[in-house]
Parts: C-alpha cells; structure tokens; sequence
C-alpha cells in the first residue's frame, strides 16, 4: 500500500468498503500502487494496468486494455461509444466484488500478461472521426486555426472533435468551437493545463 494513496480510500464518501475489497484483491496481485489522475492506479514494471475509481451510481475497476481482454462472463463494460482501449467492471455492492474475487484476480493477471507481451488496442484514426461542420468551417475562415490543429497530437485532435461533435444543437457545437479556439492557437489539448 503506497501512503501517497490512502486520502482516496479515507475521503470517499460512498462506495468506500467497496474500494477497500477492490484495493485489497489487486494489491494481492502483486502490482505498485500509485496516485494517477486523483485515483488508485496499479502498474507493473511502469505500465498502466488498472485503477480503481467511483462515480455517483458504482464504483469500478477500469482496465487500460480492457479492450484486449477476454470478456466470456461479459463483465467488461466500455464506458462510453468513443473509449477505444479501456473497459471497466462495475460494481454497486460489497457482495459482487466477493462473488467476483477469482474473476478479477484472472482478468487482473491478463491484463498483466497482455501488457508483458507489448500489445496494443488499434486505435482508430483522426481520419476515422467526422469532423463537424462548423468546425469545418472554422478551419477555412482560420488558416492559422487550421495549422495549429494540424499541429496537435492526435489525440488531442480527437478529443477536440469528440468534443465539437456531441451536442446536437448547431448552435452548442458553434460556442463549444469558439470557447476552445484559443486553446487550439496556443497547442493546448482539451484538457491541458
């Protein structure tokens, strides 16, 4: 148990006896505990493996490449149509983390073992995601705009227009453009700093 980590487990509100089972069955599993995104992350030999966090109706463990999983019992869930890699295992009660301890420690394990062996979920690319018309738009009117977001990583360029292409409404997307038009022009991703 890394110390640095205790405040998550001491200040959660709900969901705490269900976190502490969780921490205890992966520390079990021999991975270093670390503090990553304001939540309990556990690596092997440096790399991501999973994390354990809570939301407002479960708690879960989110597995960096859940996607290269094996999900039989179907207890991998994607979170939302746009998470490529991740998958997580919810949970809204203490008895379904005990029914489910020799399950997640086996998903845990391979999740180790795909990591050992370098594998990686294919993302898709930039080139996959549409690009809204109003930000399409932008791009023409803005030369500048257009370089600096050619420019940004892509995945920075992805989460922009994930961002820009959610609302239904023309006239969201169109503020949603322009609140981040600055952000694009200085290189800063979505959610930089």
């Amino acid at each position: 148990m890394n110390p640095k980590v205790d405040f998550y487990f001491n200040k959660a509100q709900k969901w705490q006896q269900e976190i502490a089972q969780l921490r205890t069955i992966v520390l079990a599993c021999g991975l270093t505990e670390e503090l990553k995104w304001g939540c309990p992350c556990y690596t092997h030999a440096q790399s991501n493996i999973v994390l354990i966090h809570v939301f407002k109706d479960y708690c879960a463990l989110l597995f960096f490449k859940g996607a290269l999983l094996n999900n039989t019992n179907g207890i991998l869930v994607q979170q939302t149509e746009n998470v490529q890699a991740a998958r997580q295992i919810r949970f809204t009660g203490i008895e379904e983390i005990t029914e489910r301890k020799a399950m997640l420690k086996a998903h845990i394990f391979e999740a180790v073992e795909v990591e050992k062996a370098g594998l990686k979920v294919a993302m898709k690319n930039t080139a996959a995601f549409s690009i809204p018309e109003e930000f399409k738009h932008k791009l023409d009117e803005m030369p500048t705009l257009k370089t600096a977001f050619e420019a940004l990583t892509p995945g920075r360029q992805r989460a922009y227009l994930l961002h820009f292409a959610t609302p239904k409404q023309s006239k969201t997307r169109q503020e949603r453009i322009a609140k981040q038009i600055p952000r694009i022009l200085h290189g800063k991703g979505l959610n930089d700093a």
